[in-house]
């Protein structure tokens, strides 16, 4: 019986877990959309026409993949070139779900 509900327990656990990453998913795509697709286009591809006229980076590229992830926070956050700094709009724990969902980018 006790190890039922052990079982039990580590599956709502689970489940907890699950959800957790699902809102932070969401709260990340939230992020983008509001702060970054205006530019770097819902896709992170940067064919928006803001995005080619500023010449914004594909975040699904193996050139800004291969960046750490504090380099990728940095620069969203002190912003760099023309793109300008988020770091005062967005939260230090939203940048580095951020910077996961960039990740995800390329992976679509």
């Amino acid at each position: 019986m006790r190890a039922i509900l052990g079982g039990t327990g580590a599956m709502v656990l689970f489940c907890w877990i699950l959800a957790g990453v699902a809102l932070a998913e969401a709260d990340s795509a939230k992020v983008f959309k509001a702060n970054c697709a205006l530019c770097h286009s819902a896709n992170g591809s940067g064919d928006s026409a803001a995005g080619k006229a500023l010449k914004a980076k594909d975040l699904r590229s193996p050139e800004v993949q291969a960046k750490p992830d504090a380099e990728l926070t940095e620069v969203i956050g002190k912003g760099k070139g023309k793109m300008p700094a988020f770091g005062a709009k967005i939260q230090p724990e939203d940048l580095k779900e951020l910077v996961q969902y960039v990740r995800q980018l390329a992976k679509k």
